[in-house]
Order: structure tokens, then C-alpha cells, then sequence
């Protein structure tokens, strides 16, 4: 690709990693384990090489030629000093020479952390991440089965299950904490609730600049520097730069500004709903997402060079009938596999939306469309895929049980990825003939015994008993058993990472509104 560029640390990086202990290493590890964080996707290619071209020429034409609307003069400053230009009807356009060059020279092939060793998301090629999100404003209750207001304590409590829960990477933020007064309060206290209820990456959202160097300041503080932080970043920012049809958001350009500057990884994300706020052919859709992407990624690097951008073209499949955003059916699935491709075109770092179920609550229905979103977006080899556990309600609701069973379910989907070893001991054919002239079966075998645990991933809550036993033990559907299971987790499991001093530190000098 023309894209691809080997990137250098900077100076303040290898000061900072100097300066901090290095994190482990977990690859070793996870040979022996069925499934883990990064495994590759990638087998799933719906566009061909030509249409991905064929895709790229268009966008480049759009953004030469239409360019996007209300650009702030920040944005028009950054982007008109590397070559941009500001039409006379008010329109930023980015010629293709402009283009090419930021993908060129945009940063590749960096790792998100968390905030102890073993949360590493090593954002290259197709490896796959599974993790949270949403910003729901409602929550399914968990002891009446109603839908309510979420508050900032449900958003603490979903990070607490996700910390507990291993096929479930990173937590993006998955509830809109409605207790909280004004959006200062609410930027601040969901960055809170999040790194305190998790040790894993964290994603957040900011309402305005301010607010994300005061979510910097509570990270460095947390990290020890701000080179610690920027040497292993365990926050990052979800940013909705773009209003679709390309227009930018000022407020939201503004945190992107802030973030390059600061250090802390960017998700320049983009939601055009297909034949409303972006065409209703699938791929024009892509078309408009992954230009508005690249809009917002471009501003990023000419700010600095060095900022950590993610691509984020995130089309949303529209139900034509009523208007409303439709996440679970198969049109969904496959223009998110084709945006990731166009990412992996450019050879960026990637995220994606998957598992946004039309559903209320964790059934059937909820079931079978989240799996075939999200196997999708794995099979693509999106290297962060977001939503993909505990939404329902087309990202309006979430239900804390819901990521106890996708859990199960994001660990099937991880073990699917698995290549198939093809060698002369795989083959096996001096073990079947073994067999067959002894014990006829294969369950005393001593292979069979070596990867019972290392090639074969066994579900948590998931019932494969059989049907007497099943009657017997009160014939409990996977909902029944998900509830049991997450009140066990929110009984027992608190996340103690954060040092206790340094927590006091951030209740004093942060309005702090959660109480453990």
C-alpha cells in the first residue's frame, strides 16, 4: 500500500518509557489460551481491489470538490496551512495532493493499554478487539425488568462487569450518566466511574476543549506524567467530528485539537445514516463516512504529526419505514465489514460499530443479530469494534446481563477466527488409523487431552446439558441465569487499581460525584 510508513517514537516517548516499567508481553501467553485480544481477521472481504480503488477515487473527489461546511477558524487555520483551501462559499476543501500526503504520513501501528499490564490493544493489520459503548440514556433495571433513567452509578457498574468478563477487551462508555447536572460535571464523572470501575482501555467523550485537558490532567495524574500517560495511553477519546451530510462540529473539533495536542488517542468517528443524513445506496454511504473520517483524521495530523488517529466511518443502517436507526440486520453487518476494509485500504487503525440490536432485551431477537453483526466486523478484521456487547434497544438502552451473555457469545465469535492448523500432525492420519484398530474413539487420547483447554473455548452461562437435567435443575433460560450471574459479579467485584492516595487526590482537585 502507499500508505503504509514505519513511525519512530518521539523524543518525550522513549523518555517516558525509560521512566516507567515496561508492561509484559501477554503473546506468549496467549498461545496456550482457545481465544484473545487481537486475535486476526480478515477472511471476510465483500469489496474487491478494484472497488476499493474505485471507492478511494471517489472519496478523494468529494473532498477535493465538495469539501465540508462549518469549519471553525481553528479548523480552517490547521487545514489551509498544509494545503487546504476555504472556497468562497464558505466550503474546506482538501485537494488530492493533501490527502495522500496525511495518509502518508498519519501514525500507524500503535497500542492502546490499559492501567495494569495485560489490557494491550495493538491497533495493526486485521488484529480484533471487542469492547463496550453505546451512550445509551436508558438502562434496563435489574430487578424490575423496566426500562429507566441510567444514572452515573449503572455506568460504574458497567464497567465493573466489564473488568470482570475476559472476551470483553476494552470499555467504551455505554451509558449517559442522567444524574448529573451540566455536561462539565457529566465529561468529568463518566471519565471518573470508567478508569476507576476498569483496569482495561477506557473511551470516553468530551463535550468541549475544556473538559478534555481536565480529563488529561485526571489521567496524568493517574499515570504518574504526562509522558507516562502519552507512552501508554489508557484513555481515548470517541469524537463525533462531523454533523452529516459534511459538516463539521465545532465543539468537537475543538477536543480533537485538544487531544492531538495533549497526547491521547483519537476515534474520529462519523454516524451518516444511510438514506437520510448519507445516501441510501450502501455505497455511497461509505463513500460520504469514509471522507468525513478522513476529514476529521487529517485536522488531527495538522495539529501534530504525532497524533494517535483512529478511522472511525461508522455508516448506520436507517429502517426506510419509520426514520429510526436500525443496527441488527444484515445491511448493517455488511457495510460495516466494507468500511473496515476501506480502513485497512489505507492501512489505518480502525474501530467499528457492531451489536447494536434492535432488541429491548436480551432474547432471541437480540441474540442472532448481534452475532451476525459482530462476526462480521471480526471477520473483516476490525482492530476495535465497539457496541458489540450489553446494548439493546438500538443503542438506546442497556442491560447489565446482556454483557454477561455476549460475553459467552464475543468468545465463540473469537474462537471462529482460529486459522486451521494444516500440518502432518493436525491431519492425523496415523491417529485414525491408531483408533480404529484399538479403541475405536478418541477421547482417551492423549492429544485429545493436550487440547481439550488450548483449542477449545467452553461457554460460561451457555447450557449444553442435556434436556432431562436441564428440566431438572428448573428449566432456567440464559437470561434467568446471565441476571443470577451479574448481581453475583456487582455483589463481589470492586476494582481497587487506582491507588488510593492518587484517587483521593482526583476527589479533591475533581467534582467527583460517585460514591463507593
Amino acid at each position: 500500500m502507499p500508505y503504509l510508513r514505519k513511525t519512530q517514537p518521539s523524543s518525550n516517548q522513549r523518555h517516558a518509557r525509560r521512566g516507567r516499567k515496561r508492561r509484559s508481553d501477554t503473546d506468549t501467553v496467549q498461545k496456550a489460551l482457545p481465544v484473545w485480544a487481537g486475535m486476526e481477521g480478515g477472511n471476510f472481504q465483500p469489496l474487491g481491489q478494484q472497488e476499493l480503488q474505485k471507492m478511494h477515487e471517489t472519496v478523494l473527489q468529494v473532498l477535493e470538490e465538495t469539501g465540508l461546511s462549518n469549519a471553525s477558524p481553528s479548523v480552517v487555520k490547521h487545514i489551509t496551512s498544509v494545503g487546504g483551501q476555504l472556497g468562497q462559499d464558505g466550503r474546506l476543501r482538501f485537494p488530492s495532493s493533501l490527502v495522500e500526503r496525511a495518509l502518508s504520513e498519519m501514525q500507524r501501528k500503535f497500542t492502546l493499554y490499559g492501567q495494569l499490564p495485560g489490557h494491550e490493544l495493538k491497533l495493526s493489520g486485521k488484529r480484533v478487539h471487542m469492547g463496550s459503548g453505546g451512550a445509551a440514556p436508558s438502562i434496563v433495571d435489574l430487578d424490575t425488568g423496566y426500562y429507566r433513567d441510567s444514572t452515573l452509578k449503572d455506568l460504574y457498574d458497567a464497567a465493573r462487569l466489564v473488568d470482570s468478563l475476559e472476551n470483553i477487551h476494552f470499555f467504551s462508555r455505554s451509558l449517559v450518566a442522567r444524574d448529573m447536572p451540566d455536561t462539565r460535571s457529566l465529561d468529568i464523572n463518566t471519565a471518573y466511574a470508567c478508569l476507576r470501575g476498569t483496569s482495561k482501555h477506557v473511551c470516553v467523550s468530551a463535550s468541549e476543549g475544556s473538559h478534555a485537558r481536565e480529563i488529561a490532567d485526571m489521567c496524568f495524574s493517574i499515570a504518574g506524567s504526562k509522558d507516562a500517560f502519552s507512552a501508554q495511553p489508557f484513555l481515548s477519546f470517541n469524537i463525533n467530528h462531523v454533523t452529516p451530510p459534511l459538516r463539521f462540529s465545532g465543539d468537537a473539533c475543538d477536543v480533537i485539537e485538544q487531544a492531538a495536542l495533549l497526547g491521547i488517542p483519537i476515534h474520529a468517528n462519523v454516524f451518516g445514516q444511510v438514506g437520510a443524513s448519507s445516501p441510501v445506496s450502501l455505497a455511497g454511504s461509505i463513500v460520504q463516512s469514509v471522507s468525513e473520517a478522513l476529514a476529521g483524521m487529517i485536522f488531527g495530523w495538522s495539529v501534530s504529526p504525532d497524533a494517535k488517529m483512529i478511522f472511525g466511518a461508522k455508516p448506520m443502517i436507517t429502517d426506510l419505514r419509520t426514520g429510526g436507526m436500525s443496527g441488527g440486520g444484515g445491511e448493517q453487518a455488511l457495510v460495516m465489514a466494507a468500511a473496515t476494509q476501506m480502513a485497512q485500504y489505507y492501512d489505518l487503525p480502525n474501530v467499528s460499530i457492531a451489536g447494536a440490536s434492535d432488541s429491548k432485551i436480551a432474547d432471541a431477537q437480540s441474540g442472532y443479530e448481534k452475532s451476525l453483526s459482530v462476526s462480521l466486523a471480526a471477520h473483516a478484521g476490525s482492530n476495535l469494534i465497539t457496541q458489540a456487547c450489553g446494548m439493546q434497544a438500538s443503542l438506546m438502552g442497556c442491560a447489565l446481563e446482556s454483557y454477561v451473555i455476549d460475553n459467552d457469545m464475543l468468545g465463540g465469535i473469537l474462537s471462529s477466527l482460529r486459522p486451521l492448523q494444516i500440518n502432518e500432525e493436525t491431519l492425523s492420519a496415523k491417529s485414525i488409523d491408531k483408533v480404529v484398530h484399538t479403541e475405536g474413539h478418541f477421547l482417551g487420547e492423549k492429544e485429545t487431552m493436550a487440547r481439550m483447554k488450548s483449542d477449545f473455548l467452553y461457554p460460561v452461562i451457555a447450557d449444553r446439558r442435556p434436556p432431562a437435567e436441564w428440566e431438572q435443575d428448573g428449566r432456567k433460560e440464559i437470561r434467568q441465569v446471565a441476571l443470577v450471574r451479574t448481581k453475583e459479579i456487582l455483589d463481589t467485584h470492586f476494582p481497587n487499581h487506582i491507588d488510593q492516595n492518587i484517587d483521593q487526590s482526583l476527589r479533591t482537585n475533581f467534582d467527583i460525584r460517585l460514591s463507593i
